[in-house]
């Protein structure tokens, strides 16, 4: 492990203890870096935004691209103070970043009451045997904007 990604690792568990002291929500952080810059930090904000999408990886993407002015972080790396959720995990698919680097695992979480397991195992369901009820409405109007999507000539693809 180099020097500057124990620094970077470091600067994620800062930002887990202080602002989870600070009141802005659950003991994670996560830094976003680009060569051998920091480019954005975010830290858990859940309960003090309510908003549960508010994961320090998610909040850390979203101060990246906001900063960089992209919606891809191509070329980038994560430091996170914990393996991600499944959500986190699925934005930082969707950010294309290069690596991801995590200190607590998805054990130690759950051994404080972040327990990711359940949603780990329900998305290897079938959606018919998932306990969240999830119900098919097929519209034709539906697929006919997904059809304009594939027709359309100035769309951006990600």
């Amino acid at each position: 492990m180099s020097k500057e990604s124990i620094i970077y690792m470091q600067r994620a568990i800062t930002l887990s203890r202080d602002k989870m002291h600070e009141g802005e929500g659950g003991p994670f952080g996560a830094v976003i870096v680009r060569g051998n810059e920091i480019i954005a930090e975010g830290w858990n904000r859940v309960t003090s935004t309510q908003d549960p999408t508010a994961h320090a990886e998610v909040t850390a993407i979203r101060n990246a691209c906001a900063k960089l002015g992209t919606y891809e972080l191509v070329g980038c790396d994560i430091y996170t103070s914990c393996e991600p959720c499944p959500m986190c995990l699925g934005a930082i698919y969707w950010a294309r970043i290069a690596h991801i680097y995590y200190a607590n695992s998805r054990e130690d979480a759950a051994s404080i009451g972040f327990d990711d397991q359940f949603i780990y195992e329900e998305m290897a369901k079938n959606i018919d045997c998932r306990s969240l009820p999830c119900l098919r409405i097929q519209m034709p109007e539906a697929l006919l904007v997904f059809i304009d999507w594939k027709n359309k000539e100035d769309k951006m693809h990600y």
